[in-house]
């Protein structure tokens, strides 16, 4: 194909799907999320049919949710949908990923039947959370005492370490050649998260083919300012919204 030489090659850049990796392969392991791994590499030899991962935003909850689906062979659904249809999928493969249940759960009486279920058939249920279950508004009494009755495993923020080796990692998966001050200069300057690691390394491809150049310090430089503008940019929208 012949590209036609009055148009900026920055218009030229088409944005291109890319799958993100969550795979068990890809999970990089720190000392940040060590005890979730062990989680994941003792079932399933759990001593409780319920296990709870709590971790902040993008430190990699769903990640480690997806190992433990491939490994178990669950089923997945988002604790806002929760409803009737869980249980079937439960009882099919006695196995279930409940994700975010700090953000509502769709129905209370579903959750804790299905807790009673994989104790009573000697399944296992996997929940997630951003905070702890004593900070999560449950209305059902038994569900309540239920959820702090389970030890949760602790997804810490990301490291510099880690975050480093995550870089590495999404810039292998889009074929980049990145130099190793290079991805030291940004792990120093980004949100410690997985999900800004993601967006980094997006731009940085977009850029460095924009501007047909590699990635360095500068193109680097260049993707961290774009990602902390639209960081911004979502924070305003969020604070003029309700609640």
């Amino acid at each position: 194909m012949t590209l036609r030489a009055n148009v900026p090659p920055e218009q030229l850049v088409l944005e291109l799907p890319h799958r993100a990796a969550q795979e068990a392969e890809d999970f990089l392991v720190s000392r940040s999320n060590t005890a979730a791994v062990e989680l994941v590499d003792t079932w399933p030899g759990w001593p409780l049919p319920t296990a709870l991962v709590v971790g902040p935003a993008g430190a990699g909850k769903s990640h480690i949710a997806n190992v433990w689906r491939l490994r178990s062979g669950a089923d997945v659904i988002t604790a806002g949908r929760l409803d009737e249809t869980a249980v079937g999928a439960f009882e099919a493969r006695r196995a279930l990923v409940v994700e975010d249940i700090e953000r509502g759960v769709g129905s209370e009486q579903v959750l804790f039947h299905l807790l009673n279920l994989a104790r009573e058939k000697a399944g296992s249920i996997l929940l997630t959370s951003r905070v702890a279950p004593g900070e999560i508004e449950i209305t059902l009494p038994d569900l309540r005492s239920r959820l702090r009755a389970i030890p949760p495993v602790f997804i810490e923020t990301p490291d510099e370490d880690l975050i480093r080796s995550v870089l590495v990692k999404l810039f292998a998966d889009r074929q980049l050649v990145v130099e190793p001050h290079v991805v030291s200069h940004i792990a120093r300057h980004m949100d410690r998260s997985m999900a800004a690691a993601l967006e980094v390394v997006a731009a940085c491809d977009r850029l460095s083919l924009a501007m047909q150049r590699k990635v360095t310090r500068a193109v680097a430089a260049a993707a961290l300012a774009e990602v902390g503008k639209d960081a911004d940019d979502d924070q305003d929208v969020d604070d003029g919204g309700p609640g």
